[in-house]
């Protein structure tokens, strides 16, 4: 049985976990799961997850002063140079520099 996926993937896009297993988990096929996600989100799966995760650890590095390397794994990322990385590139500066701005 569907469940609702805007709000399933609200709630769970910490977890790391492969679309395979988010499809499951939402009671679709992997094609499935993709169309309907690109319905509601008006994006992929994949790209959706890296800039929801990496809204969450600006989140939480800015307004909760809290450390790049607290973040990364909570957030979903399994490497601290690979976030790092995607988060200069989407918001122009390190995890670093955001916390020392506060």
């Amino acid at each position: 049985q569907k469940i609702d996926l805007e709000t399933f993937m609200n709630r769970n896009f910490r977890f790391n976990v492969s679309l395979e297993r988010f499809a499951f988990m939402t009671g679709r096929s992997v094609s499935s799961f993709k169309r309907d996600f690109l319905k509601i989100f008006g994006m992929t799966p994949g790209t959706w997850l890296k800039k929801k995760r990496l809204e969450e650890a600006f989140f939480q590095i800015s307004t909760q002063h809290q450390k790049p390397s607290d973040v990364y794994l909570e957030v979903g990322f399994e490497d601290l140079s690979h976030f790092s990385y995607a988060f200069k590139k989407e918001f122009g500066k390190n995890p670093s520099e955001i916390l020392l701005v506060r």
